[in-house]
């Protein structure tokens, strides 16, 4: 099970750190990614940390401003997003896998496990 929070309302240019508790499965048992969709579009991946090739990666969009990070102990993935855009407004969802290809690691389909979303709002 996947429990999202740290969602809210922020200014462009601000920042925000949203969390994903992970609850079931140890958190380096399993390959974790964070996704957006915002509204009339599809879900788009945002940035995921990978269990077996221990590296991370970063949708074009998020890289040099977001960082996603684990916290073992508390089984918690974080998205920490720094210079926020209108853009990035969307529902972020938290996903894992614990079978999870290299190849698909940026597709919805790659990931078993879903939390229920967290709306980020930016305003301009």
């Amino acid at each position: 099970q996947l429990q999202a929070s740290g969602g809210g309302l922020v200014q462009a240019g601000g920042s925000l750190r949203i969390s994903c508790v992970v609850s079931g499965r140890a958190l380096r048992s399993v390959s974790k990614g964070w996704f957006r969709q915002a509204p009339g579009k599809d879900r788009e991946f945002v940035a995921g940390i990978f269990r077996n090739y221990g590296r991370t990666d970063y949708a074009d969009s998020a890289k040099g401003r977001f960082t996603i990070s684990i916290d073992n102990a508390e089984n918690t993935v974080y998205l920490q997003m720094n210079s926020l855009k209108p853009e990035d407004t969307a529902v972020y969802y938290c996903a894992a896998s614990d079978t999870l290809i290299h190849s698909e690691r940026r597709h919805t389909r790659g990931y078993q496990y879903w939390g229920q979303g967290t709306q980020v709002t930016v305003s301009s």
